[in-house]
């Protein structure tokens, strides 16, 4: 947009400068041409009257000789022919007579004829008309004064004021793109802080624009107040999933109960009746445990997530995740280690959570015969966890939406997969808790790899030996 509106206020102060210079340039030119055409004109009407006193006392040869000697004092050529054509009289300067003659034999024949004639680089005036002396008719007379000095110079001038008119552009150009720039900077503002704003830091977010036209201030204040009825939002919507949850999982956790219960005493049931029971339970189960996942959603926005920080052995931690995947999905999974004990602070039940549902994803998005790995690594004072597959890879468009809460896909083979979009969003909050971060490569059609990153955690020395290594925020 700012690029646009220079362009087309930049054109718009070029166009009127550039109709201004060229207006000035033809004035001026017809100015200069006008003095002098008038002021031939004038010479032309004084002549036959000078032409007549000299005529009176030296007769009409040297009248005219006497009469264009002294125009030629003016700076004026003059000569005179008859009507057949036949010079009567030229003047002395016989070099730019001839040109100047054959300059106006090659002019279209006129009557009368007052005119300026651009040729070889000079500038002419030009004036013919007929001569009578006391009502007899002596032929034509012819004047041409040379004005190429004036008119180089006015010229000169002219490019000056191109070259003064070309700056003022520059100058102009510069000055309306800063213009707009400070111009459209409350809105660029406004832009960055509407992208960079997140659901965590809604009541946080506000747009200060000091200085800043009324009208934009107005948007700005429009804005802010939006973000925060927006931080309301949010929060009323918090705190009623965190209560709906909490208040359906005890009855929930119940009914749950009383259905393990009846299945562990089905002796005295019949097919339909038991399948029914393992439905109900199934369904309660994935019911309860969608419930302490959205509470567990509830306490990562309020940062009460509580967290029962250990030391863990990852080559340990990771052995027995593999080995309990295994048994649950039957896939081939490669597990690669390093040889030293890797060991991080956190919490060994979310973190386990965590690792399972990457691998649960990598197994659902992947081939049956695809195998997913599983590597351990370490470096500069980090673990690093990768769970690698072969599987169809995430879009680019959708990579960044994967850790957001019940989003899923939106291709066809996403949609038919079971879940409820929520475990990434739950593995992200618990490894931040733990000070750690994922992060994820994913190409279509090549893959994905999903990498918990922790902090190592060393033993701390005999002079921390007060410090305790058990962590219970």
């Amino acid at each position: 947009m700012q690029g646009r509106l220079t362009l087309e206020l930049g054109a718009i102060a070029v166009l009127s400068l550039s109709t201004a210079a060229l207006w000035s340039t033809w004035q001026m030119e017809q100015t200069l041409a006008t003095a002098h055409k008038q002021t031939l004109s004038y010479i032309s009407q004084r002549f036959p009257e000078e032409l007549a006193l000299y005529d009176q006392h030296e007769g009409l040869a040297s009248g005219l000789t006497t009469t264009i000697d002294k125009v030629a004092m003016a700076g004026l050529l003059a000569w005179v022919t008859d009507d057949q054509g036949r010079l009567l009289a030229q003047p002395k300067d016989d070099q730019n007579y001839q040109i100047v003659r054959n300059l106006v034999q090659s002019l279209p024949a006129a009557a009368q004829r007052l005119t300026i004639v651009h040729r070889d680089g000079r500038v002419w005036v030009l004036c013919e008309q007929p001569l009578t002396v006391r009502g007899r008719a002596i032929g034509r007379v012819y004047f041409a004064q040379d004005v190429s000095h004036d008119w180089h110079k006015l010229h000169g001038s002219l490019r000056l004021l191109w070259l003064v008119n070309g700056l003022a552009m520059v100058v102009a150009l510069g000055a309306i793109g800063r213009r707009i720039r400070l111009a459209l900077l409350p809105l660029a503002t406004m832009s960055q802080v509407a992208s960079a704003v997140s659901a965590d830091d809604l009541a946080g977010a506000r747009l200060e624009l000091q200085g800043a036209p009324d009208e934009v201030r107005g948007l700005a204040q429009a804005f802010n107040e939006m973000l925060a009825r927006l931080s309301r939002s949010w929060e009323q919507q918090r705190q009623f999933v965190g209560n709906v949850s909490h208040e359906l999982r005890t009855p929930l956790t119940v009914v749950l109960g009383y259905l393990q219960s009846l299945l562990r005493r089905s002796t005295n049931l019949n097919d339909y009746q038991l399948q029914a029971l393992t439905t109900a339970e199934a369904e309660a189960d994935r019911t309860v445990r969608m419930l302490q996942d959205l509470l567990d959603l509830a306490r990562i926005d309020n940062r009460q997530l509580h967290l029962r920080q250990a030391p863990i052995v990852l080559n340990t931690l990771l052995s027995e995740v593999t080995d309990w995947q295994r048994l649950a999905c039957d896939r081939p999974i490669h597990l690669h280690l390093v040889a030293e004990d890797v060991v991080v602070l956190a919490d060994r039940d979310r973190l386990t959570r965590a690792i399972r549902n990457l691998l649960d994803n990598a197994v659902k998005y992947s081939a049956p015969e695809q195998p997913v790995t599983l590597q351990l690594s370490h470096q500069a004072g980090w673990a690093a966890i990768e769970v690698r597959d072969r599987g169809m890879g995430i879009p680019p468009d959708q990579q960044a939406r994967v850790f957001e809460r019940f989003y899923r896909g939106e291709d066809e083979m996403t949609r038919s997969r079971d879940g409820t979009g929520l475990g990434l969003a739950i593995a992200k909050g618990a490894v931040e808790g733990m000070g750690g971060r994922i992060d994820l490569q994913s190409q279509p059609g090549l893959g994905s790899t999903f990498t918990i990153r922790l902090p190592r955690w060393h033993m701390p020395s005999a002079s921390d030996s007060s410090v305790d290594p058990l962590i219970n925020p």
